[in-house]
């Protein structure tokens, strides 16, 4: 609703500024040093001195007499040197926001695609993927919110290096057949995701102690590039069942996709061979014929050197195959991929893989007018030079909307580390945080995490709990699990370094998941307990028109409350301009600090005053509804109890 109204202010300024004066100008709207200044402020004034060669007090005083009334705007006044001050109708305000009357938001024409996760196929997933998945996810749900038609997309590279360590792994030094593969597989007593994690780091291993061995990985390479014999077939029933693996993980989050396009379709299907003969074409990229790039393809201006996109052996860098990528995702390749059904989620939507495959699956993925790539700062670089790419091509508004949804890595601190069994030397354990590294196998997988949290959240919730059953304490626990550590992984901007830690993510205190929660949980149990007292809730709608809303919002203390909780719009559309789900984060966070002060000082249930008793009753009510809400986007779930 607030948000509503600010669109109006805006726009009617706007309007009455291009009359009046015959200038464009966009309008702000701000937010009032005090609170007692009005809850918007507007500067157009000092905007329009420069170009009217006017005092911006007295342009503000003619706009202020000459505006005229605007929806849901009780007074405008002129402020200090030129501002002018809104002050809202606090009675139709809370009437308009107990109707419901804030516009409903309507997908977009356009499609906005989101890429995130993408985790090399090749072992567990850890701590570090779950922040890209749960930035990814969280964005989207933001998107989505926010009115846009979003398809999630998540590329699984199964023709890589990593894949082709593992294969090296099983062929080379455990000596297993396709068949043995297919029963670790099948076998229930493997985790074959968890096999493979320390399968991967012992290749890797073996690498640096054999050298010479690295020759395996580029025949196996070559072997999966083919798509011929056993090394390939390996790679085939290696990425399939880590893929699965990873799936299964990322849904203990609540995080799901449209579509799983993979590298092995890129290749047999063509796409960077359409996009190679484009940059050629175009002269995007240019072929060297003399100094240490002669014999490469190499795109020019992203360097002195330029960036080689075809080594002079033909094999193409993977950046290469993220700009035939790119290319397909904005509709540009004139090539598409066949697809065929994966999985269906619990809604009964379906989960949609690339195959090579002609098959006729009437659905259609790509063709997006904003691309937004979820994958860590090291790749910046990387990024540009897809971009470039699009550039170099004639796409410069594609590759404008090409957007590097860039985050830093998270670690671990030094008392998680101990906490979850992870040998640390003495010099780690004076570090800040403690890197992870897969090749290494240090790190934590994500489900051990996940296990960890809903254990030590379980704890708790039995100690409160006894009395219920060990089905629901753990349905519980599960939930603020999830809701401690998506909230950790998003409290933090995404250029910063997150060092996890166990105890402040469950904390119920403070700037935690698990606070947010308990809020929510609060104003139920709230509404519930008085019901329980034998009196249905009231109609609201019938006891509190706008002139008992107005005697209600009087109160200051009532009126700046109820303001913090219909802020949710704004502060959701502030986080998507800026790319920041920590923005929402902290929004979250601070209405249920508002709600947790508010049912403190206010005893709902003990009110005698009928009029103020239903006022309190549907304030909690809406602070419920604004909490589920903005925990919803935040992908976190409210328990039944905490």
């Amino acid at each position: 609703m607030f948000h509503t109204i600010e669109k109006q202010v805006a726009d009617a300024f706007h309007t009455h500024i291009r009359i009046r004066y015959g200038i464009d100008l966009s309008v702000t709207v701000e937010q009032p040093r005090q609170s007692d200044f009005g809850e918007m402020a507007v500067p157009a004034a000092f905007q329009l001195a420069r170009q009217l060669r006017q005092a911006p007090r007295k342009i503000a005083a003619e706009l202020v007499e000459e505006l005229g009334p605007i929806a849901g705007v009780a007074a405008t006044e002129v402020a200090g040197n030129g501002y002018i001050n809104i002050r809202l109708d606090r009675g139709a305000y809370g009437a308009s926001l107990l109707a419901g009357d804030a516009a409903a938001e309507t997908p977009a024409g356009e499609k906005i695609i989101v890429e995130h996760t993408n985790i090399n196929p090749n072992k567990a997933a850890h701590i570090g993927h779950l922040r890209n998945a749960t930035l990814g996810d969280t964005f989207v749900r933001m998107l989505r919110a926010s009115g846009n038609r979003v398809e999630v997309q998540n590329y699984i590279d199964n023709t890589g290096v990593q894949v082709a360590d593992v294969v090296v792994g099983f062929h080379y030094l455990e000596h297993l057949a396709p068949a043995a593969v297919r029963g670790l597989i099948a076998d229930p007593a493997v985790r074959f995701d968890y096999y493979c994690w320390d399968l991967y780091a012992g290749t890797s291993a073996w690498y640096h102690d054999h050298p010479e061995a690295l020759a395996w990985r580029t025949q196996t390479l070559h072997a999966i590039e083919a798509g011929e014999g056993e090394l390939a077939e390996l790679a085939h029933l290696v990425a399939d069942a880590i893929v699965e693996a990873h799936l299964a993980t990322m849904l203990r989050l609540d995080v799901e996709y449209d579509v799983l396009p993979r590298e092995s379709e890129i290749l047999h299907l063509e796409f960077w061979a359409a996009a190679f003969e484009l940059l050629k074409e175009r002269h995007a990229i240019v072929f060297e014929t003399e100094g240490k790039h002669a014999g490469c393809w190499v795109m020019p201006g992203l360097s002195e050197e330029g960036k080689v996109i075809v080594r002079s052996d033909g094999t193409v860098v993977y950046t290469g195959k993220d700009i035939a990528y790119q290319l397909w995702k904005f509709g540009l390749l004139g090539k598409d991929f066949y697809y065929r059904p994966l999985k269906t989620y619990a809604d009964g939507r379906m989960l949609w893989v690339t195959t090579d495959q002609p098959v006729e699956s009437g659905v259609r993925f790509g063709h997006g007018s904003r691309v937004y790539n979820v994958i860590d700062s090291r790749q910046s670089y990387l990024q540009d030079v897809v971009a470039e790419g699009l550039r170099g091509l004639g796409y410069r508004e594609q590759a404008d909307r090409s957007i590097h949804f860039s985050y830093e890595m998270v670690a671990l601190s030094p008392r998680c580390c101990a906490e979850l069994g992870i040998p640390l030397s003495e010099e780690d354990r004076k570090r800040p945080y403690v890197e992870v590294s897969g090749r290494k196998g240090l790190g934590v997988k994500a489900d051990d995490l996940l296990d960890s949290l809903i254990g030590k959240a379980l704890d708790e919730v039995v100690s409160r709990h006894p009395e219920d059953s060990a089905e629901q304490n753990r349905a519980v626990a599960t939930r603020i699990a999830i809701g401690a550590l998506r909230y950790f992984l998003l409290k933090f901007t995404r250029n910063t370094v997150i060092a996890f830690d166990l105890q402040e993510a469950l904390s119920f205190e403070g700037e935690t998941g698990p606070y947010l929660q308990y809020a929510a949980v609060r104003a139920r149990k709230i509404l519930a307990k008085f019901a329980e007292r034998g009196a249905p809730l009231p109609d609201f709608a019938a006891e509190l028109n706008a002139a008992a809303m107005a005697r209600q919002l009087q109160s200051e203390d009532f009126w700046q409350v109820l303001l913090a909780a219909s802020k949710a719009e704004s502060a959701l559309e502030s986080a998507v301009s800026a790319g920041e789900p920590s923005h929402v984060a902290r929004y979250a966070f601070q209405l249920a600090q508002a709600f947790s002060n508010f049912y403190q000082k206010y005893p709902v249930i003990h009110e005698q005053n009928r009029e103020r008793q239903v006022f309190l009753l549907w304030m909690t009510s809406f602070f419920r509804q604004q909490l589920e809400r903005t925990a919803a986007i935040l992908g976190i779930p409210i328990p039944e109890y905490m």
